[in-house]
């Protein structure tokens, strides 16, 4: 069978400022005979000109009807906008992150068009690992941290707490809930501004391999309903970076340990686009990206490496083009005979196909 035309379309999220491909990645494409449509200006806002894309081979469409209507498969970064819905059509592929736990109307949309979707975020590997997940994750998780210091700025309505501390003064603490890729990133870089870094999770493997890393730089702890509480309480910036892979993420911080932290302390939940890990969390964005709750700041935004999209964008492209390339020229069935696109597989046909996703939509 021919290959599949991969459109690329400008990311219409609020301050969602990456895209989905990379020039180099047009040109690899094109070298395999995949057609590339991309519209007009959606590498801009990652600092990259609809001229590059044309030099590598991309033809560039004003018209995003055009766009998706001439497309087998939609690559994109995040999940469809209700605006989008109306392009879905039965076998189209979409391939981006989805989040269907999170967002229960883009799943409804997507069976009811009867849309392939493949999500980046539960795409797996043989060893259990999610590759697509981990560029992004790891960018959240440095931004994280960086997010945290400047809202304890007073000025940004934090405590005024300098998270490397001073020369005789004690630096603030940092609790990390989850040592996955968000979580040690997070952790590690709390860790070189000097901050008392905190890290809890189940997986006292993954603790050890961090401790192992660091040589105690990072302080483990083995996380249970109380360690979490007491963390919690003490903590001038805590980052929420539990993960589910495809589901819900659970609630680990209640409505009662917000009430005992800090008065001006600062929570990122990083896990947003999962439903968040703090009970007190919704989701916010770029333009409004804190409110306060408990006289604690929120932050929780659902597309964090937006902030920073040219690398975000170089990223997630170096990680997604092998499986597209083998989307584009395989079609459903690469979807099949790939394990790691299988696992990737959250729509066909009308029906939910991943069983994370399945129960957290109770579908």
């Amino acid at each position: 069978m021919p290959p599949l035309v991969v459109g690329v379309p400008t990311e219409i999220k609020d301050n969602e400022n990456r895209v989905a491909i990379t020039p180099d990645g047009v040109r690899e494409l094109e070298q395999h005979g995949i057609q590339v449509l991309l519209q007009s200006g959606a590498g801009i806002r990652s600092s990259i000109t609809d001229e590059e894309y044309a030099s590598a081979g991309a033809e560039i469409l004003s018209d995003v009807e055009e766009l998706w209507a001439r497309s087998g498969i939609i690559c994109k970064v995040k999940e469809p906008q209700a605006s989008e819905y109306q392009f879905f059509r039965p076998g189209l592929v979409l391939f981006t992150y989805l989040h269907l736990a999170a967002y229960p109307q883009v799943a409804a949309a997507l069976l009811e068009h009867q849309v392939t979707g493949i999500a980046y975020e539960t795409v797996q590997a043989a060893d259990g690992s999610l590759p697509l997940l981990a560029p992004m994750s790891e960018v959240a998780g440095r931004m994280a941290t960086q997010i945290g210091a400047h809202l304890l700025e007073r000025a940004h309505g934090g405590r005024g707490v300098l998270l490397g501390g001073a020369p005789g003064v004690r630096p603030g603490r940092v609790v990390v809930l989850g040592a996955g890729n968000v979580g040690w990133n997070a952790a590690w870089i709390a860790a070189g501004m000097e901050a008392e870094v905190l890290l809890l999770d189940k997986n006292l493997d993954r603790l050890r391999w961090v401790d192992q890393i660091h040589r105690g730089r990072i302080m483990t702890l083995a996380s249970n309903r109380g360690a979490v509480e007491r963390a919690v309480a003490g903590a001038d910036l805590v980052i929420g970076a539990v993960l589910l892979a495809g589901g819900r993420a659970p609630t680990v911080v209640t409505e009662d340990m917000v009430m005992g932290m800090k008065e001006r302390s600062v929570i990122v939940d990083v896990a947003i686009d999962q439903g968040g890990c703090v009970e007190t969390i919704h989701e916010t964005t770029h333009s409004d990206p804190t409110y306060v709750v408990h006289e604690v700041v929120h932050y929780a935004v659902g597309n964090i490496p937006g902030a920073v999209p040219h690398t975000s964008t170089y990223a997630l492209t170096n990680a997604t083009l092998p499986y597209l390339l083998q989307l584009a020229i395989g079609g459903a069935q690469a979807e099949l005979s790939e394990p790691a696109l299988a696992g990737g597989l959250n729509t066909f046909a009308g029906r939910i196909t991943h069983q994370a996703v399945a129960e957290a939509l109770d579908l």
